[in-house]
């Protein structure tokens, strides 16, 4: 009977246990599938779309991340966890906007990825046709640690959700610390729409307009 147990064992039980261990470690420090929740990125990304998150990525203007609302949102609703935004500041980056372009240290920025719309209206809805970071830093809607900025400070972002007019995003509560990002969002091969495929995984080779 010890010796039966003992061949299922190796032949069986313990191949499929390192695989668990694999996939677990994959998981947690690799890759990993999320779900996107809400319609703050769209066109490019749709609710409950699966999406890869890759854990290890550098990060740049242009990716699209995932972080801890929870760590950076006062006003998160309740039962919201994460943020799905489109890093725009790097860190020692301005940031500005004026008359529907986007600026990030003074170059304009690419902003084929999202419509005419959220281009202007998206944009301005809430802070008017000519902002910067030092404007949008000095009201009282931004976390007191955020405050009074005229660069996005060493270790944070300043992300932005595609469909503007619904976005929460830097613009109302300030910047994200690296450490509360996740991943970067990739969506996968099987996709089948090429365009915002390409506006997610590869927007940042993209970034400032020519």
């Amino acid at each position: 009977m010890s010796k039966k147990f003992f061949e299922f064992f190796k032949e069986w039980l313990l191949p499929i246990g390192v695989a668990l261990i694999i996939v677990a470690l994959i998981r947690a420090f690799l890759f990993t599938f999320v779900h996107v929740s809400g319609p703050s990125m769209t066109p490019n990304l749709q609710n409950n779309e699966l999406v890869v998150l890759n854990k290890i990525a550098k990060y740049k203007r242009g990716d699209v991340v995932v972080f801890d609302a929870r760590q950076e949102d006062p006003r998160i609703r309740a039962g919201e966890k994460d943020y799905v935004k489109r890093i725009i500041g790097m860190p020692g980056d301005t940031v500005s906007y004026k008359n529907s372009n986007l600026y990030v240290n003074g170059k304009v920025v690419n902003q084929d990825f999202i419509g005419i719309n959220e281009r202007t209206e998206g944009t301005e809805m809430a802070f008017g046709n000519n902002w910067s970071l030092t404007s949008l830093s000095s009201g009282d809607l931004w976390q007191k640690k955020d405050r009074n900025h005229t660069k996005v400070p060493a270790g944070e972002y300043f992300v932005m959700g595609d469909h503007r007019s619904v976005s929460n995003d830097s613009r109302y509560f300030g910047f994200v610390d690296a450490k509360h990002i996740e991943g970067k969002v990739i969506v996968p091969f099987w996709n089948s729409n090429d365009t915002a495929k390409a506006h997610v995984n590869q927007q940042s080779k993209h970034f400032f307009a020519k």
